[in-house]
């Protein structure tokens, strides 16, 4: 059982999939920072002073000036703001993996291999690829 497990995980697609979500896992905190310590303060500036990730919408009576003091006091609130940054991550992401998938679709692909045999038409012998002549039936290919 163990070895059939080794074999299993030694298989290139095992490996590429557990190589490609530790990199997703890396490159999305990456992402998250980009959107909300690069883009959004511009885009908030240029609407007018507007901090995406403190947008809300309280659902109580009670008032509150930040986002954070409404968590705070545990109110319920629609937190529009960091749904909205959430969206820029997943449209960035999307992009780059769009990116990394039209550039591994430009690489050229491995030429199929060619057989060392084939069959001979006539008595269906193997004979070498090369062979102008079988050399079980003495046909002429």
């Amino acid at each position: 059982m163990f070895k059939q497990f080794a074999q299993f995980i030694t298989r290139g697609n095992v490996l590429d999939l557990a190589v490609a979500v530790i990199m997703g896992a890396a490159f999305g905190p990456i992402v998250t920072s980009f959107v909300n310590d690069v883009i959004m303060p511009p885009l908030g500036l240029l609407i007018g002073k507007v901090d995406f990730a403190n947008l809300f919408i309280n659902l109580g009576d009670k008032h509150f000036d930040t986002l954070k003091e409404a968590k705070a006091a545990s109110a319920a609130t629609i937190n529009y703001g960091v749904f909205l940054n959430t969206v820029v991550n997943f449209v960035i992401v999307s992009f780059v993996v769009f990116l990394i998938v039209k550039s591994a679709k430009r690489l050229p692909a491995e030429a199929p291999a060619v057989p060392a045999t084939k069959e001979c038409p006539f008595c269906l012998s193997q004979i070498p690829a090369a062979a102008r002549r079988c050399a079980h039936c003495i046909a002429d290919l």
